[in-house]
């Protein structure tokens, strides 16, 4: 759906021709508008205080978009740029704001009503303006951290471990691998990603075989697997998703996929890298991968709850 409305509760923003309250347009919906419309506002915000990196935002929806009813996204636009977006899913939110439309925040959290929002500790600014909406941090549970590292040092990124006995390392060479993509995805993270699907994502503008590697298990079966995701403009590549199949973990399988993968994105003309893994001590384990291949974590996500 679409609409056009001013910022309700507010005198808008002022611009320096204008003292008119801002006018946005909101699409809501989940067709492909969406993840377009989140993308690009990712790409143009992007900094080391952004939550969203546009690769992510790909494969997020790739693996959670689409029709469900307890999940809702919508879209802003001011003067035909995208100046916000929501998601909405099992009660909680996730949004990205452009600073320079913090009157519009009101109207996006009255259009998603959640109970909880997600934020990264870096974004100052908005969580200010959440405080002031009655949103106050949640101490304690799990949480995930935000890890960083260089990539311009040649020698400072280390190669693919070896594999054990019988393991091969390659990348991704087009649809027919889409079958074991999604496959060790599945079997990685118990979660629900079709063939179909996989496709799909490798339609998508983003996508890049040669960032996409792969484990092959002695018998043929995909043991693990990562993904790399490259933003031309700021030259950040993000890893996600990186995940290894049961019966195959504790060999270095997606570690030596992870590694692949950088390499491969710095080969482009990636010069920083940036993961996001679990930073709380109930799963120490894939944070301490990372931090092996030269990864330090820089900043965390944080949950805002509602006072009643």
């Amino acid at each position: 759906m679409t609409d056009t409305a001013a910022a309700p509760g507010t005198t808008g923003a002022t611009s320096a021709t204008s003292s008119a309250p801002a006018t946005y347009r909101r699409t809501g919906g989940a067709g492909p508008e969406q993840p377009a419309a989140m993308q690009s506002l990712a790409a143009r915000l992007w900094s080391w205080s952004s939550r969203w990196h546009p690769g992510e935002l790909a494969w997020f929806w790739c693996e959670h978009g689409g029709p469900n009813p307890s999940r809702r996204t919508a879209h802003w636009t001011h003067d035909g740029r995208v100046v916000a977006w929501a998601w909405t899913r099992s009660g909680g939110l996730d949004l990205q704001l452009d600073p320079a439309h913090p009157d519009l925040l009101p109207e996006l959290l009255d259009w998603a009503g959640s109970r909880w929002v997600t934020v990264l500790d870096a974004e100052t600014a908005l969580l200010a303006a959440l405080a002031r909406h009655g949103y106050e941090p949640q101490d304690g549970g799990p949480f995930f951290a935000h890890l960083r590292r260089s990539l311009t040092n040649p020698t400072d990124l280390p190669g693919p471990p070896p594999l054990p006995r019988g393991y091969t390392l390659r990348p991704v060479s087009g649809p027919a691998d889409a079958p074991a993509r999604a496959a060790v995805h599945r079997a990685a993270f118990g979660a629900r990603l079709s063939t179909a699907g996989y496709r799909a994502l490798m339609r998508t503008p983003l996508y890049r075989p040669g960032l996409d590697w792969l484990v092959v298990a002695p018998d043929g079966t995909p043991a693990a697997s990562a993904l790399a995701w490259l933003d031309d403009e700021s030259g950040v590549a993000v890893l996600e998703p990186v995940g290894t199949a049961p019966g195959h973990r504790r060999r270095g399988l997606a570690v030596a996929a992870a590694a692949a993968a950088l390499r491969a994105a710095r080969h482009l003309g990636a010069r920083d890298a940036r993961v996001c893994a679990r930073g709380d001590d109930g799963a120490p384990a894939a944070r301490a991968a990372y931090e092996a291949l030269g990864f330090r974590t820089y900043a965390r996500n944080v949950r805002l709850a509602r006072r009643a």
